[in-house]
């Protein structure tokens, strides 16, 4: 079997199929009985990169595998062939969405401490249903509270091989205390939470689908800042801690 013929396979194999492919799956195309030549497939992947030099889609490799996408500076004209409406995702998503892909595995309890304000049970639930987190295990400690990470699905969503070719926070601000799996510092400044938003907005987090839940929280939190949005979670735990009071002084 000559080169051309396994680059042309393995060209048709990705336009075909609905998901990235494995190495592992582009070799499985060739039997036993006719097996492609050692390194034919990874040169074939080698030639249609090159060949999409020029061409409005490129050959790119995520986490889930090798798949051909729509070149960035002709992407606003293909997105027109979606005409649904493209959903922007909350500031308060997007800090839990940031802080999770670059502090995993962490706890909901963790994020809210870092956030200052407790975390909406619906932008938890909403990133799961994207498929963009997941529960990885829980922290040995009282309550066994879920470990939360990113998953492949979340790399492939924004082209991203590893979790080391996310924007590197230090070069947004000096926020030390946001270095992956290092223990929680006292008191981290609000700061942090700016500089991990500002990462994942970075990326262009639009989804062009419908999702129920973050419409919601859209409409629910608006463009309310982290400030004003802590000043009303704790004044609402007051009303609840006095309430709390007059029951007890009954």
């Amino acid at each position: 079997m000559d080169q051309h013929l396994v680059t042309r396979i393995v060209e048709a194999a990705l336009l075909a199929a609905h998901q990235p492919l494995t190495l592992v799956q582009l070799k499985g195309l060739f039997p036993l009985d006719e097996p492609a030549p050692d390194g034919s497939v990874e040169s074939a992947l080698a030639d249609l990169q090159a060949a999409c030099a020029e061409r409005g889609v490129e050959l790119v490799e995520v986490a889930s595998g090798w798949r051909f996408q729509v070149k960035a500076d002709v992407h606003p004209w293909v997105a027109r062939l979606w005409t649904e409406r493209q959903t922007k995702y909350t500031r308060a998503t997007l800090e839990t969405l940031a802080l999770i892909a670059y502090r995993q595995p962490i706890t909901r309890g963790e994020i809210e401490q870092i956030r200052g304000v407790a975390v909406n049970s619906s932008i938890i639930k909403a990133l799961e249903e994207r498929d963009w987190i997941r529960v990885v295990g829980h922290r040995d400690v009282p309550g066994k509270p879920e470990l939360l990470a990113t998953t492949r699905a979340f790399l492939d969503y924004f082209g991203l091989k590893r979790l080391d070719e996310l924007p590197p926070l230090s070069e947004l601000k000096d926020i030390g205390e946001l270095e992956p799996q290092l223990p929680f510092a006292p008191a981290i400044p609000v700061g942090a939470t700016d500089a991990t938003a500002e990462a994942i907005d970075s990326l262009d987090v639009v989804d062009s689908g419908t999702d129920a839940t973050t419409q919601r929280d859209d409409a629910d939190e608006g463009d309310i800042d982290p400030q004003h949005a802590t000043n009303e979670d704790t004044n609402g735990d007051d009303a609840q801690a006095a309430s709390s009071e007059q029951k007890d002084e009954q």
